[in-house]
Formats: C-alpha cells, structure tokens, sequence
C-alpha cells in the first residue's frame, strides 16, 4: 500500500536529465566507431562501446529532474532561439580515462578547445544565464566524446583526429538508467 509520502518520494526520484549537445557528423561518427572497436581489441577493453547514435560532446547540462520539466524546456527554448551561433570546429584528438568513482571508467576521445567551440560554449551559457536557467558547470571545459565504460584506465594517448564541422546543436532528453536519448529540439549553427 502507497502513502502519500512514498507517492511523492517516487515523483521526487530524478528519470530525466537535460543536455545540450553536439552530433558527430555521419563520417565523423563512423571514425569514432572504427576508433573504438580497434582501442576495444588492442587495450583488450570489455566494456561495450556506446551505440553510434548516442556518441555526442555535452555544451551544457541542465540538470536531473523528476519527470520531464515542461517549464524549464520552453525557458530554454526561448532563450536559445534569441541568440544566433555559427557553425563550430571540432578536433578531437587523444583518448584518456577519466577518473570517477564508480569502477567502470568512462574513456573518451578528447581534444583542446577550439574558439568556435569555445564562443558557442560562451554564448550558449550566456543566454541561458540571461534566461535564469540554471546550469550545471564545469571548471574547465574539456570537450570528448565518451566511448564505452571500463574497468582498466587508460592513460592519456595521442591519436589521428576525427574532426568535423558542427552545423547544428541540440537539447537532448536522457531517461536516468535506461541508456536512451530523445533530441527534443535542434538549432542551426549559421554563419
């Protein structure tokens, strides 16, 4: 029998998390992949790769919520379709664990930041600060793109860059514990 007070435990528990993101394009997306397979075989990696569709590097995250929130999304998209961003050059470059407390690992490709990336970082931030969204920041921002999850950490290693030009970036919907995603809208990055 459900209690008032377990009733809204359950809705208080986070199922959602917000993100902006930026999508590998088709090519890029596809090195990523052939990267990560031959890294999952030469560092003999158990860990399963993330699924090519899911492969992104987050601008912004938003936060975790219970259940989808309505508000903060019409917030966000008002305040994103103010503000014009162009389009962002992307090289990433090397793969590294990162560390974390769990024991599986995430190992990412990552690379520096590059001042396309860096000006729609800013500006995104910006606009929505101005919004009075709130958004969960980072000291330093370190672009990557995750690539599976393992137990063994692999130190920081150069490799040929994937790099592509971003010409869209989007909010992005993850359901906590399921390993989906749903874009939930996309902007252009114009010049």
């Amino acid at each position: 029998m459900n209690t008032p007070q377990s009733d809204s435990a359950a809705r208080a528990y986070p199922t959602d998390s917000l993100f902006f993101a930026l999508y590998p394009d088709a090519s890029a997306a596809a090195r990523i992949a052939e990267l990560t397979a031959r890294l999952r075989t030469g560092h003999k990696l158990k860990g399963r790769a993330i699924p090519v569709d899911r492969l992104h590097i987050t601008l912004h995250y938003l936060g975790a919520f219970a259940g989808l929130p309505a508000g903060v999304i019409a917030q966000t998209r008002n305040a994103v379709a103010q503000t014009p961003f162009p389009p962002v050059d992307i090289v990433l470059d090397r793969i590294e664990s990162f560390p974390g407390r769990r024991a599986k690992r995430p190992l990412v490709l990552s690379g520096d930041v590059t001042d396309s990336l860096d000006a729609l970082a800013q500006s995104l931030g910006a606009a929505l600060d101005d919004a009075g969204i709130p958004v969960k920041r980072h000291p330093e921002f370190k672009p990557h793109v995750t690539l599976l999850y393992d137990e063994r950490r692999i130190p920081r290693e150069a490799v040929a860059p994937v790099a592509w030009t971003a010409r869209e970036f989007a909010l992005v919907r993850s359901l906590l514990g399921k390993s989906q995603y749903e874009v939930l809208a996309r902007w252009p990055l114009v010049s």
